[in-house]
């Protein structure tokens, strides 16, 4: 791993001064690659990191760039990176040709996990996850995205909006379920849907603040359970659109997807682009202030963690 791995000189020492450094946060790469238009890929990473110091945490951006796996990405590599026409969808199952191809690429939440993970980096700041998606086609039953199965067996907290809302939701909750990975609600008992703040699902636990979100991954990690936790939080209510909406927009874009026969990884980009046109940017709006907000709780259940750490090393 050290071979094709280069870390921030600040997040290597806050790792290594462990529960007295400051609690680093780990943010995915394809939002700026893939996720969001220009410029508000930019703005959006540059706010996210912000508001992540603003909390008195450490950002810490995760990108391969030139076959490296970068782990705290200067501002200058996030621009770069934003206006690279060559940039691979990542996930872990690509990470050795990239490697070796010395391929640049943004990490989907899977891949950004695992790396997070093997730096020991316990907390990680998205929007929304991948999930099972609807078999809309008739072709693809099996559609199951591999942040599902990296929830499963990597121990990392994972603050997000929910499920995207492109995706079958229902059947996503149930697969986590099933692979044993938590789902809680912070300050909410329903599942967020991404763009509103309900799918009318119920959460496995209600969380009601940052100090109890805090306790309950203390207590996940030394169960040594094996797998991840998924923290769910609502868009801000400000910013929320009507779920009736946006499943009407949906539809509509994977009708469009069909007809323009587009499958595996350009699926996901597809159909939140087609949402974005149809809801005349609302979504996309949603979508920005969404990735802010679940930074900021992310940084503030990090600190509130720290703090744990440090009360019981006094024990």
């Amino acid at each position: 791993m050290r071979d094709f791995l280069e870390i921030s000189e600040e997040i290597r020492e806050a790792i290594g001064q462990g529960k007295d450094g400051k609690p680093v946060v780990a943010l995915e790469s394809n939002l700026i690659t893939h996720g969001l238009p220009f410029p508000e890929n930019i703005d959006t990473a540059f706010q996210m990191e912000k508001n992540i110091r603003d909390q008195g945490a450490i950002p810490a951006t995760i990108a391969i760039i030139k076959g490296k796996i970068k782990v705290g990405l200067s501002h200058s590599e996030i621009e770069q990176l934003a206006h690279l026409k060559d940039t691979v969808k990542a996930s872990k199952r690509d990470l050795s040709a990239l490697i070796a191809k010395k391929m640049n690429a943004g990490t989907t939440v899977a891949l950004t996990m695992w790396i997070a993970h093997h730096c020991q980096i316990i907390f990680f700041a998205t929007g929304g996850i991948g999930g099972v998606h609807s078999n809309y086609s008739g072709e693809y039953p099996m559609d199951i995205s591999s942040d599902l199965t990296e929830l499963s067996r990597t121990p990392v907290v994972v603050i997000s909006s929910g499920a995207k809302s492109i995706l079958d939701i229902p059947r996503t909750i149930e697969y986590l379920e099933t692979m044993g990975v938590p789902v809680l609600g912070y300050q909410t008992n329903e599942l967020p849907a991404f763009y509103s703040p309900s799918s009318h699902l119920k959460v496995d636990y209600f969380i009601k603040d940052t100090r109890e979100a805090a306790q309950v991954v203390w207590a996940h990690l030394r169960l040594k359970l094996g797998t991840g936790l998924l923290i769910t939080n609502p868009v801000p209510t400000e910013f929320a659109l009507s779920k009736k909406k946006v499943d009407y927009w949906i539809e509509q874009a994977k009708k469009l997807a069909f007809q323009d026969n587009i499958k595996g990884k350009q699926l996901t980009p597809y159909l939140l682009n087609k949402v974005r046109e149809l809801s005349e940017g609302r979504s996309l709006k949603a979508n920005i202030e969404l990735l802010k907000h679940n930074a900021l709780i992310a940084a503030q259940i990090a600190l509130a963690y720290q703090e744990i750490l440090q009360i019981n090393a006094k024990k």
